[in-house]
């Protein structure tokens, strides 16, 4: 299994008190081909983390290794659609217009159910399917490992829970690799392959789930218990 590496990386902030430290001497592996969740509070270094695999920001120190062939992207909280153009273009934008990129592009507005909606503009769009149109987007891209800085966050419950259930789907079909960043214990424990917890700069926790995604049971006592080792490390 391909695995992206962080050896020793650290990244600070200047503040008029000296330099914050949001990273200190991180080393750690993120498999490419699974679901990994990082939990943590605000300010905790979730989205200093993402930036700085997607090459938005350098460490101070340290490296950061993708293995080669692994084309990736991201997505932010906000869908971020261009308001002139129509879903389909959105899940389009910066691919030629072939007969080719057309049918790739249909194909996976069905595969999250927007078809119907595919020439609607984004003000006519729900929040739930604008961050979908977003996904796609990413994937028309020929991502194979997605960056997902807490893109359903700003969503009412149904429509997070109904999203978690197509990314779930998604993952599954077209075998893409997530890591994803969240505040939501919930959420990370239905979409994780495995869950690390982030706290001043490091991972003090870090769990496997052997419970496939489209099978867990929150409610179960594995997950009851689960929920109360995170809520420790936390």
């Amino acid at each position: 299994m391909s695995v992206i590496t962080l050896n020793q990386v650290t990244k600070s902030y200047a503040t008029q008190g000296g330099p914050h430290f949001v990273l200190k001497d991180l080393t750690t592996t993120f498999p490419c081909e699974a679901c990994t969740v990082i939990l943590g509070k605000s300010g905790s270094g979730k989205t200093t983390l993402l930036r700085l695999l997607s090459g938005l920001e350098k460490p101070d120190s340290g490296t950061i290794e993708w293995p080669s062939g692994i084309p990736y992207g991201m997505m932010f909280q906000e869908a971020r659609l261009m308001p002139w153009l129509t879903c389909r273009q959105n899940a389009g934008f910066g691919l030629k217009d072939t007969a080719e990129n057309r049918k790739k592009i249909d194909s996976l507005l069905a595969l999250v159910h927007l078809t119907e909606a595919a020439d609607q503009y984004p003000h006519e769009l729900s929040g739930g399917m604008q961050q979908r149109t977003a996904l796609i987007r990413t994937l028309a891209q020929d991502s194979r490992f997605i960056l997902m800085d807490e893109p359903f966050a700003a969503l009412d419950y149904f429509t997070r829970r109904h999203l978690q259930e197509e990314l779930i789907q998604m993952k599954k079909e077209a075998g893409i690799g997530i890591l994803l960043v969240t505040h939501n214990i919930e959420e990370a424990m239905t979409l994780g392959d495995q869950i690390l917890v982030i706290q001043n700069g490091t991972f003090p926790y870090r769990e496997s789930i052997p419970v496939a995604a489209e099978n867990r049971d929150l409610l179960s006592p594995y997950f009851i218990q689960l929920k109360r080792r995170i809520l420790a490390a936390l």
